[in-house]
């Protein structure tokens, strides 16, 4: 016989609770943890938590110093964040936009990205990124990739052609799959150490999309200066 039965904990807020409780939890039982700043295993929960993978994340993310606070400066500096795809732009909270007054950049069903990869034989993510950052070289901008590694050979390389003031940019890198990704995060990270630039990335083949999203929540959840009415009180 077969019994209906529902779930035990049923209250979605009571849900959240519960799994981070858990995650903290079993999070103790890795030495690796201790590696890692308070910041940094905020975002690390966050990312246990949209996957349930925890030997992965704690093997494979990388943070360059100070990165949460410096990329939450840029995100209460109104920066642009410049997404390769579109599941992330709609991933990413509205509320946390409105708040800080962030917009999320994805040129990649643009007539003129089509264009440019045809022309190029490249990527339409390469070419979107092209655009972006061109057309808003002058303002902070985080730039957060988490399917096409070909966003961060474009990232870094129009980043310096175009002479973007670096102290400006950011990095959030997790891309996900089998041909250009360990390579492309490798540039990147490079890119970033050279330059001081504050970087969140996972290393090798695993990453996602709804990662990248993750991150920007827990980098966001953390900024703890808004008033009573939840608007940044910074210029």
């Amino acid at each position: 016989m077969f019994i209906q039965e529902e779930p035990p904990i049923n209250i979605g807020a009571d849900i959240s609770v519960r799994s981070f409780e858990i995650i903290s939890d079993e999070l103790k039982k890795y030495p690796k943890i201790e590696d890692f700043d308070s910041n940094e295993i905020e975002v690390i929960s966050r990312l246990i938590h949209t996957s349930t993978c925890f030997e992965e994340v704690l093997n494979n993310i990388y943070f360059t110093p100070n990165a949460v606070p410096k990329i939450q400066e840029l995100l209460k500096r109104r920066a642009k964040i410049i997404v390769d795809v579109n599941m992330i732009k709609v991933g990413i909270s509205k509320f946390y936009l409105d708040t800080y007054g962030n917009e999320v950049i994805c040129y990649i069903n643009e007539p003129f990205t089509y264009k440019y990869a045809k022309k190029n034989r490249t990527t339409r993510s390469y070419g979107a990124v092209v655009e972006a950052i061109k057309r808003h070289r002058d303002e902070p901008m985080i730039l957060a990739c988490g399917n096409a590694p070909t966003f961060i050979y474009s990232a870094v390389n129009t980043l310096l052609n175009e002479k973007v003031n670096l102290k400006n940019v950011a990095f959030i890198l997790f891309p996900v799959g089998f041909v250009n990704v360990v390579e492309a995060k490798d540039y990147g990270k490079r890119f970033c150490e050279y330059y001081n630039i504050p970087a969140i990335l996972m290393e090798g083949r695993f990453g996602s999309s709804t990662m990248t999203v993750a991150t920007l929540h827990a980098t966001y959840k953390l900024i703890k200066d808004y008033d009573g009415d939840k608007k940044y009180n910074g210029k």
